[in-house]
């Protein structure tokens, strides 16, 4: 039997050839509303399940991020090889008066001719605007030099992957073949953006800092399913702290401080618990804490050396991958962070079998 796939909000059917006239019709019949676009944003996934709920994510982003958006479903499994497409506008008010809108085209891809998601598709974008790529799920054998030299920006999120390791192999390859001009964004890595603000803020206390060289030990919770986003917090501590692994084994890391002192990181999971849970920093007078709930949106920060304590809050990363890629976007950026830890995550993910 084969799969029922909801179109539910994907706009008005077309043929793939009036595409670009059809569009243009849709502008003419609405003198109330402004195209408006500052990226192709293309969102690919290989379920085409997922169609409808990225439509309605292109609906949620596109009220701070004005685009063209390409969404693209890659129906592998069906015998039959052909295109379906439709085209919509997500429309939201300006001040309260002329609507600002962005064009949506949708393909349903079926069968495995290879060509088509280079040919058909990347015909419909804007030549003029950046390219920002969102692939979710594995990269398959489609993720191929004349796909990812095309691209300005590459989000992913390695919390899907089955196989991290093949993934930033990969990753690490595309970035050598194109010479780091594709901006690349794991939405593991943004899962700790605040997590990252909150520590560096607590190590602006006095007391924090004079006890930094003491640190016995670093301790990460975190949903199993988000291993890729502990271990990139955990080589981020790494990374900026200097220090160097001595030994790993699974879960239990042996570090070195620039001074010489053995530092004991662990990694605990906790799958009932927010993504990241929690983050604790200790030195023998000294403990930084971060940590959050499950659902909640703040972060609770606490920094305790001898007998006082100070407490802070602090707003927390989104749940949804969703959120994340809004986050990302508005923030922009080379993410040169991200690939100065890049490599003691690789360390840390290679070792730990």
């Amino acid at each position: 039997m084969s799969e029922i796939i909801s179109t539910e909000g994907l706009g008005m059917p077309v043929e793939v050839g009036a595409i670009d006239s059809q569009l243009k019709k849709l502008w003419e019949a609405d003198e109330a509303s402004t195209n408006a676009s500052l990226m192709n944003f293309l969102v690919y996934t290989e379920d085409p399940s997922k169609l409808q709920e990225n439509s309605e994510t292109i609906q949620e982003l596109t009220r701070e991020h004005a685009c063209r958006a390409v969404l693209i479903a890659m129906n592998r499994n069906a015998t039959e090889v052909r295109v379906e497409a439709w085209i919509t506008a997500h429309c939201h008010l300006a001040h309260g008066k002329k609507s600002i809108c962005s064009e949506q085209v949708s393909f349903l891809l079926h069968g495995k001719s290879l060509g088509r998601l280079r040919n058909t598709v990347f015909a419909h974008l804007n030549s003029d605007l950046p390219l920002v790529f969102w692939w979710q799920g594995e990269f398959s054998d489609l993720f191929e030099e004349r796909l990812y030299r095309l691209l300005n920006r590459l989000i992913f999120d390695s919390s899907t992957w089955s196989d991290p390791k093949a993934g930033f192999r990969r990753l690490l390859e595309v970035r050598e073949d194109t010479k780091g001009g594709v901006v690349t964004q794991d939405l593991a890595w943004t899962r700790s953006y605040f997590y990252r603000l909150a520590v560096a803020r607590l190590f602006d206390e006095p007391m924090a800092q004079k006890s930094f060289p003491g640190i016995e030990s670093v301790r990460v919770k975190a949903r199993s399913q988000h291993r890729t986003a502990a271990l990139l917090l955990l080589a981020w501590v790494i990374t900026r702290s200097g220090w160097s692994v001595q030994t790993q084994e699974s879960d239990r890391v042996i570090l070195e401080s620039r001074e010489g002192r053995r530092v004991v990181a662990e990694l605990n999971w906790d799958d009932e618990g927010a993504p990241i849970s929690e983050l604790e920093i200790s030195a023998p007078n000294c403990k930084v804490r971060i940590s959050r709930e499950a659902g909640n949106s703040h972060l609770c920060q606490s920094i305790c050396a001898d007998d006082h304590c100070v407490e802070l809050s602090g707003p927390a990363d989104s749940d949804e991958a969703a959120g994340l890629v809004a986050s990302q976007l508005s923030r922009g950026g080379k993410n040169s962070l991200f690939l100065h830890v890049l490599p003691q995550f690789m360390e840390l993910l290679e070792g730990g079998d």
